[in-house]
């Protein structure tokens, strides 16, 4: 048996397959590994491919970053994967699934990341990506679309750990999984923290919170419900279908990523909920607040009427009215217009309109 760890070839050991040179941010990483270890990052991934299985053991880890159509036509070709599943690959914009084509596994998660955002403002508070895992009998490729949900870390951490790694493929698509849904516990996380403080805002009876701002969080939850809720089903199709390529060590790992999912899937749609609630409450609060503001313009209004109307009947052009030439019929009208104002005044005051 050939040992692991082999000295590099020179240039002329192997015909090279001609292919597509690596383009920046596009082919991440590709590398072999056996029993867990990586032996050496193959300069194209139809070589890795064809050292794994002239040696009958280890597997291909392909890393892409939002390839574009040819290049995931060649890989589509190179590793056997089915042209529809190659196409969602590229186009991305799918809902989580898992879909299997003969020993073939595709299963699509969707990645979210946090955004940092004043609580007040409008701003988006979410952003989400994909992340696409194919899984053979001698290969795993990862398809990465957005700005942010890395895999180097994780291969690395996985690199560290032989003995999981030695499980093969489904190895790389637990840890995946598992990244992807510990981020979804920190951005909920997060989240509440928004939920508890526009909670507080809304019913602290001095601030005065932009409804607009409950309403845009209520959307980014919505569109993080809509990333995390689906992929329920694959996690429990991949923990129990038996007849999957998958070891059953892998299985167990997966039954505690399906339990984390399905926590977070319930605080996502408790956040829903509570949103729903602060939604009426804050509108409940704008007409309570409406009423009042009617209420003191109704009883300023009343005030007004009065000396007007007292006014408007001695501005009349009449001849003959009474009091007209009385002397002290001036103050005595200013008087009792004070005196009917200061009564309403004192009303309204009591009624708690003022």
């Amino acid at each position: 048996m050939p040992s692991f760890h082999r000295p590099a070839r020179s240039p002329g050991t192997r015909p090279a397959t001609p292919e597509p040179a690596r383009e920046p941010g596009r082919v991440i990483d590709c590398a072999v590994y056996v029993d867990g270890r990586r032996l050496w990052d193959e300069s194209t991934y139809k070589n890795a491919l064809a050292e794994v299985r002239e040696r009958h053991e280890g597997f291909v880890w392909l890393g892409l970053h939002e390839p574009g159509l040819d290049l995931m036509s060649d890989v589509a070709r190179t590793f056997g994967l089915h042209a529809l599943a190659a196409e969602d690959a590229v186009h991305a914009h799918q809902r989580p699934k898992l879909e299997r084509y003969d020993d073939i596994l595709f299963l699509v998660l969707r990645t979210v990341q946090y955004l940092p955002h004043e609580l007040k403002t409008v701003a988006e508070i979410v952003d989400t990506g994909e992340i696409m895992v194919f899984v053979g009998p001698d290969f795993v490729i990862t398809v990465r679309h957005g700005g942010h949900g890395g895999l180097a870390g994780l291969r690395k951490r996985l690199e560290g750990d032989p003995a999981q790694l030695a499980l093969g493929p489904g190895a790389v698509l637990h840890a995946v999984a598992d990244q992807v849904v510990d981020v979804y516990m920190e951005v909920t996380t997060a989240i509440e923290e928004d939920v508890d403080a526009i909670e507080e805002e809304v019913f602290t009876p001095s601030n005065k919170l932009q409804i607009e701002a409950i309403y845009q969080l209520k959307r980014e939850v919505v569109e993080l419900r809509r990333a995390v809720k689906p992929l329920s089903l694959p996690l429990q199709v991949l923990t129990h279908d038996t007849s999957l390529p998958l070891p059953k060590e892998i299985r167990r790992y997966l039954r505690d990523v399906a339990d984390h999912h399905t926590a977070v899937t319930e605080q996502v749609m408790d956040f829903n909920e509570s949103l729903s609630a602060l939604i009426n409450a804050a509108l409940a609060k704008v007409s309570v607040q409406q009423n009042t503001d009617m209420r003191k313009i109704s009883a300023w209004a009343a005030m007004a009427a009065v000396p007007t109307m007292i006014a408007g009947v001695y501005g009349m052009n009449f001849t003959h009215m009474p009091e007209l030439s009385w002397t002290y019929g001036y103050p005595i009208v200013i008087v009792i217009m004070v005196v009917l104002c200061a009564g309403l005044y004192g009303n309204f005051h009591r009624n708690k309109w003022l």
